[in-house]
């Protein structure tokens, strides 16, 4: 069993710059040192980074060890700590995730309706230009132009009868090509004719 005096006179020899003294000092820590993170890390993945890490603010610090002190209580103030700061970077990590998990969710939707706005905007386009010349300015200039039918016919200089018989007949016509065309049943919800 090490003595604090087998401690202060190793961590003189570190001090010193003698290398194999710190992997004295390792040796004779690290058994308390594992056993302490492995038991109070949860993700025991983690276990030799934390540990390493440790070590290195073990390194860091043996310039501020008070001699007159016992080693062991203060090499344990440094696990704590350095286990305090892990969960913490966890913690934050976990919160972080969390967001760009919520925010991703909210974009994925965002997009995925985009998507089908899109697929489904090109298909009724498509559609659309393959009526009829007649049939397709009704269209237009009703559905595209958001004109009214009475605006349609003024435009036209046609009877407003024949504005909704020619939109009532594209409208049969394109709903006719949707379902020859076996589009999605979600594509034709988006836009039902």
């Amino acid at each position: 069993m090490e003595t604090q005096g087998d401690y202060n006179q190793i961590i003189q020899l570190i001090l010193s710059g003698h290398q194999q003294a710190y992997s004295e000092l390792y040796e004779m820590t690290i058994q308390d040192v594992y056993k302490n993170v492995h038991f109070l890390i949860e993700n025991k993945a983690d276990v030799d980074d934390v540990v390493q890490d440790i070590y290195i603010q073990l390194f860091n610090s043996l310039s501020k060890y008070d001699g007159n002190r016992p080693f062991k209580p203060w090499l344990m103030g440094i696990v704590i700590k350095q286990i305090q700061a892990y969960r913490r970077k966890r913690w934050m990590k976990f919160r972080i995730a969390k967001k760009v998990e919520e925010v991703g969710q909210v974009l994925v939707l965002d997009f995925s309706n985009e998507i089908i706005a899109k697929i489904s905007n090109q298909l009724v386009v498509k559609l659309v230009e393959e009526l009829p010349y007649k049939l397709k300015q009704v269209i237009i200039l009703r559905y595209l132009n958001d004109y009214s039918q009475e605006e349609v016919a003024r435009i036209l200089e046609i009877p407003v009868g024949t504005v909704k018989s020619r939109i009532n007949a594209a409208l049969k016509k394109l709903r006719e090509k949707v379902k020859n065309r076996n589009i999605s049943e979600k594509v034709r919800n988006v836009y039902e004719f």
